[in-house]
């Protein structure tokens, strides 16, 4: 199995209904990518929850082979393009792509424990 590329998806703090945001963003986005390229992806929308705060994550592959890096930076402006939408727009958008072919992804929740070795203090501590 292909691991695929992740990608945030960065919303500002305090957005409002920022789990459906990141949700209509992933999947319009992975959608958008499969229909441009003509071939399977799939994608998980994730929502990391760390110890005081959480971020999303885009995580897409090909089921059958790696990507290519140009999947990468046509996913960034993907995202920048739908990024500009307002929610009602990315619910619209959203029931469009139900209606040829989206199978919705639904934002999954998961736990990441800090990484105290990347932590600045270890490049203070010199």
């Amino acid at each position: 199995m292909n691991r695929g590329i992740e990608i945030d998806i960065e919303l500002a703090a305090g957005t409002p209904n920022a789990n459906f945001i990141a949700e209509a963003l992933g999947n319009l986005a992975g959608f958008d990518l499969q229909q441009q390229r003509g071939e399977p992806l799939e994608w998980q929308v994730l929502r990391i929850e760390e110890s005081h705060h959480h971020h999303f994550r885009l995580a897409i592959r090909h089921p059958a082979r790696p990507l290519d890096l140009g999947l990468t930076h046509a996913l960034r402006a993907t995202l920048a393009v739908l990024a500009r939408e307002t929610p009602d727009e990315l619910r619209t958008r959203l029931r469009r792509a139900e209606g040829q072919g989206l199978r919705l992804t639904r934002l999954r929740h998961l736990h990441e424990a800090p990484d105290l070795w990347q932590d600045d203090f270890w490049n203070w501590m010199g």
